[in-house]
């Protein structure tokens, strides 16, 4: 199932020898499906067969959202970091559709939670089939997920993904209690994004690393990366919220300012705000009720406060940590190209 470094090497050729493509043409994330291109179509093929079931919504709820244009960025951390390590067999193309249902799963969830209408530009599950099979059908991809991982006869990696669900879990809540509260402290918007986001990511790629059998040091450079990646991909995507360029990538503008999160956009924005515009950040964060005109104001406050371009600054510094944690790993195209990724995720915002 797996072509290893032979077939790395073959695709790398494949992609710069062809004229109409260059570097300047294809994001990183391109490149890394280029890379690894036989593995991901067969994952894509195992979380297709996998999501398959005799009760025909839940193949049609989980493939609207599966289908729906997702990068699968962090399957392909799995990939690349087991292929990085020169592994040979099948068991990453399981990790790597686990990680993919794991992830959907928490999307799926959190629509309900969020009562979102939108995901990836599409109208959300729970909007078109309601809060309850949602849910289920999450509940039912996290059950593939395990079974994928025991599979895989590897009792580490079971206890890497199946620790970072319960971590990812706990994020979730612990953001549903800092909903409507603007006491919220850096540090605990850290543990959010921390838990609900960067968790995955680093056991994404930690999983890759140990089924490949790579050294302590080599392991843990990679759940570095994932970590210090997950960390910029949510801070770009929290200052997004409250830019227009979030338009242009098929996602609704100010979700999380209408579901009264504090994010750290918010937080910066009312520690630097004026009697007058702490006002309003209590009437429309805590307290409501927000007028159709909040969201321009809110907008205004956060770039005026230079929160966004705070938050951005330090999304930068944490995929400077990601590119830094590659130190150790063995150079290559795929590091090379991993290395790229946490700067494109930053770059996006522009």
């Amino acid at each position: 199932m797996s072509q290893g470094l032979t077939g790395t090497a073959r695709h790398t050729r494949m992609l710069k020898d062809d004229a109409r493509i260059s570097d300047t043409d294809v994001s990183p994330v391109e490149r890394l499906n280029a890379l690894v291109a036989d593995d991901m179509a067969a994952t894509d093929r195992l979380i297709h067969e996998r999501m398959g079931s005799a009760v025909v919504l839940i193949p049609d709820l989980a493939r609207h959202l599966i289908d729906s244009g997702g990068k699968r960025l962090r399957p392909l951390l799995t990939l690349a970091s087991a292929l990085l390590g020169g592994y040979r067999g099948s068991g990453h193309v399981r990790l790597a559709a686990a990680v993919e249902f794991i992830h959907t799963a928490t999307l799926l969830h959190d629509d309900v939670v969020d009562e979102s209408s939108l995901r990836r530009g599409k109208v959300s599950a729970n909007i078109v089939w309601g809060n309850k099979p949602s849910v289920l059908v999450g509940d039912f991809l996290f059950s593939r997920a395990f079974q994928l991982m025991v599979e895989t006869g590897n009792l580490r990696v079971l206890d890497i993904l199946s620790n970072a669900s319960a971590v990812i879990a706990e994020g979730e809540v612990l953001q549903l209690k800092s909903a409507h509260n603007l006491s919220v402290s850096e540090d605990d918007y850290l543990k959010v994004i921390s838990a609900k986001t960067a968790a995955l990511f680093a056991a994404a790629a930690e999983a890759g690393a140990v089924i490949a059998e790579q050294t302590p040091a080599r392991i843990a450079a990679m759940r570095g990366f994932g970590y210090n990646l997950g960390i910029a991909f949510q801070l770009v995507d929290d200052a997004l919220d409250y830019s227009g360029r979030q338009a242009l990538m098929g996602k609704s503008v100010g979700d999380d300012f209408r579901e009264a999160k504090v994010t750290l956009p918010v937080i910066l924005a009312h520690a630097r705000s004026d009697e007058a515009a702490r006002k309003f950040w209590k009437r429309a964060i805590e307290t409501g009720p927000q007028g159709e005109s909040d969201l321009d104001r809110a907008i205004t406050l956060v770039e005026e406060t230079g929160a966004i371009s705070e938050t951005m600054a330090r999304a930068r510094a944490s995929a400077e940590l990601a590119r830094r944690s590659l130190a150790p790993l063995p150079a290559g195209e795929i590091r090379s190209v991993l290395a790229d990724i946490a700067d494109f995720c930053v770059e996006r915002a522009y």
